[in-house]
């Protein structure tokens, strides 16, 4: 699938796949601003995300090095948005930032249905029912 990307500066880096098999293509910071007790990386990119799908942006699995969290916990790239793809993190106390030039964090452009909702008095039973967290050990 071909999906167009456009930089908006010339140290920015076209995501990739960093191993045949990989889900998500990592997100380069080339740029980074502190706001309000959070680090908003920039990356000089924006896409076209086709109609029928979303990008979402994920933290990379070595962020437990750095004690940052990713603060809206999975990022949502709608088919609309056409402005740059940046990542917010919560920055630790006890961990590093990333630095200018690192990896950090993964995009996956996947599709997702159109749901239309029908209201409905009773819903089908299951198993399960209304157990909620943990109803189904640990």
């Amino acid at each position: 699938m071909q999906v167009k990307i456009k930089r908006l500066h010339p140290d920015a880096v076209v995501p990739r796949y960093a191993k045949p098999g990989d889900a998500g293509m990592d997100l380069t910071a080339i740029d980074v601003a502190a706001d309000k007790g959070f680090l908003t990386y920039k990356t000089g990119l924006a896409i076209e995300i086709p109609e029928g799908y979303v990008g979402l942006l994920f933290p990379r699995s070595s962020i437990y090095k750095t004690g940052m969290t990713l603060s809206n916990c999975v990022g949502v790239i709608d088919s609309g948005y056409r402005g740059e793809i940046m990542m917010k993190f919560t920055p630790s106390p006890y961990g590093t930032d990333y630095d200018i030039g690192d990896r950090i964090g993964q995009l996956m452009i996947i599709p997702y249905p159109e749901i239309e909702f029908v209201e409905e008095l009773e819903l089908t039973q299951t198993e399960r029912g209304e157990g909620g967290y943990g109803s189904t050990g640990l």
